[in-house]
């Protein structure tokens, strides 16, 4: 759930960035502070298995019976510890996806104003470029103008003076 501007609800967790950027070694001892009962019920189904495997060796059924309901029973403990834990987790779950995704498409959205940016940049630098090529041409274009004219200016007096000398 989020609200209408697409973050998610407050959380506990909100100002403690570890949370969110945990390593898996990081997210697993998190997990069993979390649900201490899980690794329990598998050291008791462990221990259970051993004590069978044990009596067994000795041939004591009546002892490996007993461990085999023992195992039983732990493992029966740590389903029902890992349901419980799913349920009661799943609401943060939910919230760490939508953390997730909201950070991923703030990246993006960061990414395309980056581009954007670059990309005036470079509109304005190819502009200036422009600018200053048509300064250069208009330049040049009055110097040849002013060439010309005075080319035109040296002609007619040089006409004149060879007319007018006749």
């Amino acid at each position: 759930m989020s609200d209408p501007n697409g973050a998610p609800f407050p959380s506990s967790f909100d100002g403690n960035e570890d949370f969110y950027n945990e390593s898996i070694p990081g997210k697993l001892w998190r997990r069993f502070r979390e649900e201490p009962l899980i690794p329990l019920g598998c050291g008791l189904t462990v221990w259970a298995i051993v004590g069978a495997s044990r009596s067994m060796r000795r041939g004591d059924s009546k002892m490996t019976n007993l461990y085999f309901r023992r195992r039983l029973y732990a493992q029966a403990f740590t389903i029902a510890v890992l349901c419980a834990g799913n349920i009661y987790w799943q609401k943060d779950r939910v919230r760490r996806r939508d953390w997730n995704k909201m950070v991923k498409e703030k990246e993006a959205q960061d990414r395309r104003e980056r581009w954007l940016k670059e990309l005036e940049v470079r509109d304005e630098d190819e502009k200036a470029f422009q600018e200053s090529l048509a300064k250069k041409a208009k330049a040049k274009g009055e110097q040849q103008a002013a060439g010309v004219a005075e080319l035109k200016e040296k002609t007619k007096d040089l006409n004149n003076l060879s007319f007018g000398s006749k």
